[in-house]
């Protein structure tokens, strides 16, 4: 692993793309600003686009136009930026980025340490990864590292494909496969709040939890991405990854030590364990939805089929709720339930614990019902976690009342907290892989997924099933409450 403030020339293919100009530039000027990113570094933008260096550095500096920092000259920041036109089917293109890599490296002295950031549809993924061995610019006297964005393949087959022809130009401890929900603070926090405390890891297993719940829920629509989402839908655009892992997170067994090896050992060992599905048992697990049009704080929306490269009969989920059982010693028996949907009631991502009731609670009445203790992660947009317990009420009857105890980090310094990709930039840069997803766990996910996905495939759904605003379609409720529970809603207002 190298140091905290780490030396390279940073290559990120893509360069005139959304991401690179909403999160990458972005990210990286923090870094600089915050000391995580020395002198010693240099970006090369690389797209089809003929932009000069100065159309570019103009791009970054306006991608950074809302950080005032007196001490941080923009303009001395932007030099470090170079914009190289390129078409990748073109060897010549990648010898001239060849050159240009080495008198940067020579210029800024970053040792021979190369990142290749593929921001671009994963199409070009394996000819760009081969060109890029054949070509020479893998081979360098310093370490070279390749990060890759989501989706990685649209089933299991085509994602084995995809790392194959990676894996041909690249060793896995090279490849950083970035989901940025491991860059979030509160998912990063799962593992803190698990096994820095005794209050909660002797208690995190069959005997004192009833269930877990994991919720993903967006107010948007697909918005201007419909072309994209009608071939993916939920499942494989939220479950397949960002889901999965924090289910990962919150089940894995303590790791011998926090090293990424270990952690990722912990985390293969659940997705490994998740009870298996057939195809006719998918709707007893599963529930599947698509929004309908409806009214949201006096604004009509349009059904998902009503939206742009949308099919009119589409059969894509919006909308997906399920129930995953973990077959090992500490988990057996207890429910994992998920949900994850766009144009819902409320933007929230969070985790919720609860846990079993007493055998004989002391305190019960029919009035003063006390309720279930809870534990909560909220991950976004409100960061913290809450623990619902129960207390004497203030009045003259022995009975209790629901209390939460709360951290709530969107009250602290959001100036200085580092964003996702930001973080997950520095520990790429550092050689630390801990946040980034390994090919075992991308396999094993599919795999998963892949059964639901071919079981719904197969059969024309009822489309649409729920309302814009609202919480899902009615199967959701039902899938909990035929096991006894239901859903809890906790997202701070």
């Amino acid at each position: 692993m190298t140091t905290n403030n780490p030396k390279a020339v940073i290559v990120i293919f893509g360069a005139t793309g959304d991401l690179a100009n909403r999160k990458l530039y972005p990210s990286i000027y923090r870094l600089y600003r915050n000391g995580k990113l020395s002198d010693n570094f240099a970006v090369i933008g690389v797209a089809r686009r003929p932009w000069t260096n100065d159309v570019f550095r103009d791009k970054v500096k306006e991608s950074i136009d809302n950080f005032d920092d007196p001490h941080i000259d923009k303009d001395e920041f932007a030099s470090h930026f170079h914009y190289n036109p390129f078409d990748i089917q073109d060897l010549e293109h990648y010898q001239e980025l060849e050159t240009l890599i080495k008198e940067l490296d020579g210029k800024h002295e970053t040792e021979g340490n190369r990142l290749f950031y593929f921001s671009m549809a994963p199409n070009f993924f394996g000819t760009l990864a081969a060109n890029l061995k054949s070509e020479g610019l893998t081979t360098t006297e310093g370490w070279t590292r390749l990060v890759i964005e989501k989706p990685f393949g649209h089933d299991y087959q085509s994602a084995k494909e995809l790392n194959d022809q990676i894996r041909e130009a690249f060793t896995e401890d090279q490849i950083y496969r970035i989901d940025h929900y491991l860059g979030k603070e509160m998912v990063q926090n799962i593992e803190v709040i698990r096994f820095a405390n005794a209050l909660f890891e002797p208690l995190w297993n069959n005997q004192y939890i009833s269930n877990i719940q994991i919720t993903s829920s967006e107010i948007l629509g697909v918005e201007e991405r419909g072309r994209y989402y009608d071939s993916a839908g939920s499942l494989k655009d939220m479950v397949q990854n960002h889901i999965l892992q924090m289910l990962a997170l919150i089940a894995m067994d303590p790791p011998i030590k926090l090293t990424p090896e270990e952690i990722r050992s912990e985390k293969v060992k659940v997705l490994r364990a998740l009870r298996d599905l057939d195809e006719k048992e998918v709707d007893d697990y599963f529930v599947r939805g698509q929004y309908d049009k409806g009214n949201v704080n006096g604004e009509e929306l349009p059904a998902y089929r009503k939206g742009n490269g949308v099919d009119p009969e589409s059969n894509t989920d919006t909308f997906v709720a399920g129930k995953l059982m973990i077959d090992n010693f500490r988990w057996a028996g207890v429910p994992f339930y998920i949900r994850t949907g766009k144009r819902m009631k409320r933007k929230s991502t969070e985790i919720v614990v609860e846990f079993k009731d007493l055998p004989m609670n002391l305190y019960y009445d029919k009035e003063h019902e006390t309720k279930s203790n809870l534990l909560v992660i909220h991950v976004q947009p409100h960061e913290g976690i809450t623990l619902h317990v129960n207390a004497k009420k203030g009045d003259y009857n022995a009975s209790s009342t629901p209390i939460t105890l709360s951290y709530d980090n969107n009250s602290e310094d959001k100036m200085n907290t580092p964003e996702a990709y930001e973080i997950l930039l520095h520990d790429c840069m550092r050689g630390d892989s801990t946040n980034f997803t390994h090919w075992d766990e991308v396999a094993l996910s599919w795999k998963y997924v892949d059964v639901i996905a071919n079981a719904w495939s197969q059969k024309k759904a009822d489309f649409p099933n729920y309302t814009s605003g609202s919480n899902g379609p009615e199967e959701a409720d039902l899938l909990l409450n035929k096991d006894g529970f239901e859903w809890w809603d906790v997202t701070p207002e």
